[in-house]
């Protein structure tokens, strides 16, 4: 670990053994799956003992061979756990010490035992019945299959009747950070954001806000979609500090919309690009996740920081919200901004490792002697 990295993430590991998280508040949403963690097989020997499919290109070309033909692959759920982008970003901040609101779809009337965890920690305020997904992970990355289901229904007419305009009014007057994730599988995520802009946000108490948007793989959506949702991150910037969270892909897609030109060798460029796409929407920061490292920029600053990346990981899934939680959580907490990037790696590494989230204390004491990247 070089001396500046070393720096950085000692001066982390203090910091949040004086830091007093529990005085943040947050509201978080919209979104609920039950994640099923899956192995793909490749070779079966016994009823305990397989090979797996390594990795995705491995795994594509079995889907290819199959093309005119058939195939049958077998599944193995590894695990199943709370899922989405919202709630193991609650999750994780949770853990970390901020009080917290969940507003999203965890079970109704009843919350689902998958998020029994969760509702223990933070105040959960149901929308309505969860989503599925199926985590096919693979060494170089996963494959997110889901069934929305009730999350399609998710509008500010729900909102509003589970929650009440009033009820809203006082959980965003009394947050810190108010995280709305998951964009691309909300197909009414804009409408809600234009209403919050309309009914809520101007009656807002005095203070510093945090809004925390991770736009969650938008591919599927068309461009003019993902055009007016950062136009209204824009107008958010009246009411709100607005920090934009992508990964790689994520960048690469938003950068196609924006119509900003993409060095060769996009992650030896992350802050320069973070930098381009913050100035083109116009919102007070964005950052960049990927595997290995992250970068941020704002109007007066860039930076980037590498992650203790590991190459055979307990679990994946989750991670990129686990970044998202510590970064977040560092800003909130008074962070400079290349200390953010490294709380963000550092919970996120941690997750990857022991497949759970880090306390406070863990992550301070993670960051003392932070892994080196493997590479």
């Amino acid at each position: 670990m070089s001396k500046m990295r070393a720096e950085i993430a000692h001066s982390v590991s203090t910091k949040l053994q004086m830091s007093h998280p529990k005085k943040i508040r947050g509201v978080i949403g919209l979104d609920g799956f039950v994640d099923e963690i899956i192995a793909v097989v490749d070779k079966r020997y016994s009823v305990h003992n397989y090979d797996r499919i390594a990795t995705i290109t491995d795994f594509a070309a079995r889907l290819a061979q199959a093309a005119g033909k058939s195939a049958n692959l077998e599944l193995v759920v590894k695990t199943q756990k709370l899922g989405g982008n919202g709630p193991i970003m609650a999750n994780a901040l949770a853990a970390i010490g901020l009080q917290l609101t969940y507003i999203g779809n965890l079970g109704f009337p009843q919350v689902h035992p998958v998020f029994k965890e969760l509702a223990g920690r933070v105040e959960v305020l149901s929308l309505g019945e969860p989503a599925h997904t199926d985590a096919l992970e693979f060494d170089d990355g996963k494959l997110m299959l889901g069934k929305l289901g009730a999350i399609t229904d998710i509008s500010w007419e729900l909102i509003l009747d589970r929650v009440g305009q009033n009820r809203l009014n006082t959980l965003l007057s009394e947050c810190q950070l108010l995280g709305l994730v998951n964009w691309t599988m909300i197909p009414s995520m804009n409408d809600i954001w234009e209403q919050l802009l309309r009914h809520t946000l101007p009656n807002l108490q005095a203070g510093r806000r945090i809004l925390f948007v991770d736009l969650a793989d938008p591919e599927k959506r068309t461009r003019e979609d993902v055009a007016a949702g950062l136009k209204l991150l824009s107008r958010m910037t009246r009411h709100l500090e607005v920090i934009l969270g992508l990964n790689l892909k994520e960048a690469q897609q938003i950068a196609e919309v924006l119509h900003i030109r993409l060095a060769a060798d996009v992650e030896a460029h992350l802050p320069q690009l973070a930098a381009d796409i913050r100035s083109a929407v116009d919102v007070n920061t964005v950052v960049i996740h990927p595997r290995g490292g992250a970068a941020a920029a704002t109007a007066s600053e860039k930076g980037y920081f590498a992650g203790p990346f590991i190459q055979q990981p307990r679990i994946s899934t989750g991670a990129g919200d686990h970044f998202n939680a510590g970064f977040c959580a560092g800003r909130l907490l008074g962070f400079e901004l290349d200390e953010a990037l490294c709380l963000g790696t550092a919970t996120s590494g941690y997750y990857v490792r022991r497949a759970k989230s880090p306390t406070n204390l863990e992550l301070a004491e993670f960051c003392k002697n932070l892994p080196q990247p493997e590479f």
